[in-house]
């Protein structure tokens, strides 16, 4: 696969993502389509703007009209959609747009696949989808049992795929992923966040008794799985990408405190958010049988994340007082390629 679309490449994990097939696969193409919603930020992909075998496209998956514009006009082989809402706590407030996005903009991708013959889509989706999980690991054959707006609407997501899959031979392949950390991670997820309030001595809120437990995964090794995936894995298939190192947030909260040389009384215990998930777990058994396993530590990779937004002040200060937005509207304005040459 020569050419690939890549929606949602300018948010965290899709940036990272196009700084790895660019890196690992010297010949293929990529085109980026984003909505560059708040989430979405051409700073990070600013150092590739001038490759060749790069081109964005500012504009919206749910467009179905421009989705076949561009698979058409930039021949795209595949797709791989990492374009989504993702955050549960904005999902609790405004859950029309997790839906919009989330399941009818993956329908017209998978349209676009099944139209114009792609040869596969995949589809990058959440381990929140099998809900909280009191004992052991979910599987890829669990029951989805999703228990926020957001969760939800990536389940829904993934069950169109599987009913595309089944009805019209849609090639499609799903990736579950545990809880990503690393750079280009927008400031209001809580690695970020917190790193960026202790670099500035302010207050890290932390949910309830801070005793939830999620599995970390450094997103380079996240990349990694998702292109074998793409080339490797089985159509119709789901395959978990667990980083295998599961923590309280209370124990995150103060590693994050001991890297960033800050004291715990930052530490402030906040209500709950409502159907706060207790615990997520991966068993990655199916993809580590394909030859994959994160290939960085969690306290080095951790360790490399703070220090990453320790020297990139401009990158996330402006996140945090919002003066990004206007900028990139200022600047890009809408459905404007750059570097499709």
């Amino acid at each position: 696969m020569k050419s690939l679309l890549i929606t949602g490449g300018a948010g965290f994990i899709g940036s990272n993502f196009v700084h790895h097939v660019l890196e690992k696969r010297p010949d293929v193409e990529v085109v980026v389509l984003d909505k560059l919603t708040y989430a979405g930020n051409l700073d990070n992909l600013r150092d590739v703007a001038d490759d060749r075998r790069y081109g964005f496209v500012h504009g919206d998956i749910c467009d179905m009209e421009l989705v076949d514009q561009v698979v058409q006009e930039h021949d795209i082989e595949a797709i791989v959609n990492f374009a989504a809402e993702t955050h549960v706590d904005r999902s609790i407030h405004e859950a029309g747009s997790f839906i919009q996005t989330d399941v009818y903009g993956t329908h017209v991708l998978l349209e676009a696949v099944r139209k114009f013959g792609l040869h596969r889509m995949l589809h990058v989706s959440t381990d929140e989808v099998y809900g909280s999980v009191t004992e052991g690991s979910s599987v890829e054959t669990d029951n989805l049992l999703p228990n926020s707006p957001y969760s939800a609407t990536k389940a829904g997501g993934d069950l169109l795929c599987r009913a595309y899959h089944v009805t019209y031979g849609v090639p499609v392949v799903i990736t579950r992923g545990s809880n990503n950390f690393g750079p280009y991670q927008y400031p209001e997820k809580v690695i970020p966040l917190f790193i960026t309030n202790a670099l500035d001595d302010l207050p890290l809120p932390l949910y309830g008794d801070g005793l939830n437990v999620r599995d970390w995964l450094y997103v380079l090794d996240h990349c990694e799985a998702i292109d074998l995936m793409l080339h490797e894995g089985q159509d119709g298939e789901v395959y978990n990408v667990g980083g295998d190192h599961e923590l309280t947030n209370l124990e995150l909260t103060e590693g994050i405190l001991e890297k960033t040389g800050k004291p715990k009384s930052l530490i402030h215990f906040v209500e709950d958010r409502p159907g706060h998930d207790r615990r997520y777990s991966l068993d990655s058994s199916k993809i580590r049988e394909l030859g994959w396993r994160p290939r960085h530590a969690f306290a080095e990779a951790l360790e490399g994340t703070v220090r990453w937004y320790a020297e990139n002040r401009q990158w996330w200060e402006k996140l945090k007082t919002g003066e990004y937005r206007s900028y990139y509207q200022k600047q890009y304005g809408t459905r404007r390629v750059l570097s499709d040459s």
